[in-house]
Parts: C-alpha cells; structure tokens; sequence
C-alpha cells in the first residue's frame, strides 16, 4: 500500500496521481491534505512517515511546492529514505541503489503527465540488492 500525502502546494498533482494508483489498482491511503487551503507540510510529511514506520505502507509519496521541505521533514525520520524526483531516471536510481520507499516531488515544479511516470517509475522499479547499495543504506540508516 502507498501512503500519499501533501500540502496546498501539492494538492492538484495529489489528486492526478490518486487517479493513476486508482486506474492501476494500486491500494492507497490518502494522509492529507484533502483541499487547497494553507496548511503546513510537516503535519503530512509526518502522516506518511507514521503510516510506512508501522508497516501500514510500504511506499509513500510526498508532495509540496518543490518537494523539498516535506522531504527535508520525512528524512529526519530514522528508516525513511525520502527522494526528491523530478525525472524518471532518479526515480528509477533511487530504487535501485538507495532503495528509497518515499517520492517526493514538487507540484509547482513537475507537470501531472510526468509526475505519473514518476510515480510509476518510482514504484515498479526494485532496490537492486547490490552488496554496496545495502552497505550504504546500513551506513545511512546508522548515523546518529
């Protein structure tokens, strides 16, 4: 299951990529926010956090402005490796070596057409498993 979640910045590209994982039958949980109304991204960031940390999702997606404040917000979480994306290579990257389980993006930044490759990219491509990606991601998830 993906757990999605944004702020006012992120609002419209949330609902394009609603209708992606819907389309795909992709089980979703929708953390917020549900309007274009001002809120403040840390209260999602960290819904979707809580949501893969408890093992209810496995993925998230993140979506502000830029993405880079509610990823900045999702990374300080121990066990969350939060990409900002703006392209289908990072995406697939991030999988692959980073084994990355939230995208952000930026709403104000990526256009919905591809956001949703993004999106696709992001969630079909697997962590390679390569001994120097896992030792890395040890290395990252192990700092203080």
């Amino acid at each position: 299951m993906v757990a999605l979640g944004c702020d006012q910045g992120g609002y419209e590209l949330k609902l394009e990529i609603v209708k992606y994982l819907e389309e795909k039958g992709i089980e979703y949980k929708d953390c917020g926010t549900y309007s274009p109304d001002s809120v403040d991204y840390p209260v999602y960031a960290r819904a979707v956090v809580k949501e893969i940390l408890s093992g209810s999702c496995d993925k998230g997606i993140l979506i502000c402005g830029t993405g880079i404040g509610i990823s900045i917000t999702a990374n300080r979480y121990k066990g969350i490796r939060a990409a900002l994306c703006s392209d289908c290579f990072s995406a697939e990257a991030t999988r692959q070596h980073n084994d990355a389980n939230i995208l952000a993006m930026g709403g104000r930044v990526v256009g919905p057409g591809l956001a949703v490759k993004i999106v696709d990219t992001f969630l079909n491509t697997p962590f390679s498993g390569a001994e120097r990606h896992a030792r890395r991601i040890h290395m990252i998830d192990n700092e203080e």
